[in-house]
């Protein structure tokens, strides 16, 4: 049985700023792009979220809901700063920690012999070890599984500290709703509803054959998070999965030609930052992301091992389509990696 913490810190960014200057600490703070040239909000303190706003949420939307929002445009070198000090903190407890991003992390204790062992002694420990050397908050979730320890640090935010015991954990997801179990996410759950299933213990008792023609894979794995199961590791190293460029406009494009000048230099930007991860050679899949007036968005991907700007011109066009005439804000390229271990089965599979 592991023991896992997930630590997740209560609205990083803004939580630097109001440390750094308490003028800022009960006001409605954000950090994002300036509001004149289409920004997004990274993320907001609790005073902000009172008004509805929201990390991704539009910079002008933001304003909006809360016209007295101070607006940062923030400081990703003194986070990055903050976030390798907590990320050493982990370490003195586990060497088995997963990052997640600059303020999330997954940590697997289940063999730190640390206050008898004692995962959410731990847990707790950890969250005053931060606030004391660095002064700023962190909510902590202790599950025997990262699906379930995930979930339980979002129960008691801001600050806080959730445990689901292993004797608990089928009582806690048979009320839990289905919008929490990653990959289900609007039109999967409007899906899932129309079946009549909201909460977990509604796919346990569904028919599988329907689960399975409905959605497919996924429904191995809304099976397994309905039961509170997940056998996936704590991994210490993140393999990179994807390298991408995006650009929002300041004006919506309103014609695929308007977007190709853009797409050029999105290309060579891109090759860039493949050349400097060293994964030229990786590339499996190469993909088009384009999001329209109505922040809707849509993607479109092919196998392809190389780089091919012939290639994104065409399923530039393609994505252009899909949106039936509407204006677009944001463009992105991306090109999908090969994971190490599909490689060394490749590698292994041509020894023979």
């Amino acid at each position: 049985m592991r023991k896992i913490i997930h630590i997740d810190m209560d609205c990083f960014f803004a939580a630097v700023e109001m440390r750094d200057n308490p003028a800022w600490r009960n006001i409605p703070l954000a950090i994002g792009g300036s509001r004149t040239e289409r920004g997004v909000i990274s993320t907001c303190n609790y005073p902000a979220r009172a008004y509805g706003v929201r990390s991704a949420m539009p910079t002008g939307q933001a304003f909006k809901l809360c016209p007295q929002l101070v607006l940062v445009p923030g400081n990703m070198d003194k986070y990055k700063a903050v976030s390798t000090c907590i990320q050493a903190i982990f370490h003195r407890y586990t060497d088995i920690v997963e990052p997640l991003s600059l303020d999330e992390a997954y940590l697997d204790v289940s063999a730190c012999d640390l206050f008898q062992g004692s995962a959410t002694r731990i847990a707790e420990h950890i969250r005053q070890t931060i606030f004391h050397e660095t002064g700023l908050t962190a909510s902590a979730g202790v599950a025997p599984n990262k699906f379930l320890a995930k979930i339980a640090s979002d129960e008691n935010k801001p600050d806080g500290l959730f445990v689901i015991p292993p004797d608990q954990v089928s009582n806690f997801v048979s009320t839990l709703s289905l919008r929490k179990i990653p990959g289900v996410g609007q039109k999967t759950a409007e899906k899932l509803a129309k079946l009549g299933l909201h909460r977990c213990s509604d796919v346990i008792k569904a028919d599988l054959k329907i689960l399975v023609r409905e959605f497919g894979s996924f429904a191995e794995t809304l099976l397994e998070r309905s039961q509170g199961l997940d056998s996936r590791e704590v991994h210490n190293e993140r393999e990179r999965k994807s390298v991408a460029v995006e650009q929002t406009f300041s004006q919506d494009l309103t014609t695929p030609e308007q977007s190709m000048q853009p797409l050029a230099e999105m290309y060579q930007k891109l090759i860039r930052r493949i050349e400097r991860c060293e994964a030229t050679e990786q590339i499996q899949k190469i993909g088009i992301k384009l999001k329209f007036q109505d922040f809707r968005q849509t993607t479109i991907e092919r196998q392809h091992p190389e780089l091919c700007f012939q290639l994104l011109q065409q399923l530039l066009v393609q994505a252009w389509l899909r949106g039936q005439g509407k204006a677009v804000r944001l463009v992105g390229i991306h090109v999908g990696l090969k994971s190490s271990g599909a490689q060394a089965q490749l590698d292994l599979d041509w020894m023979h």
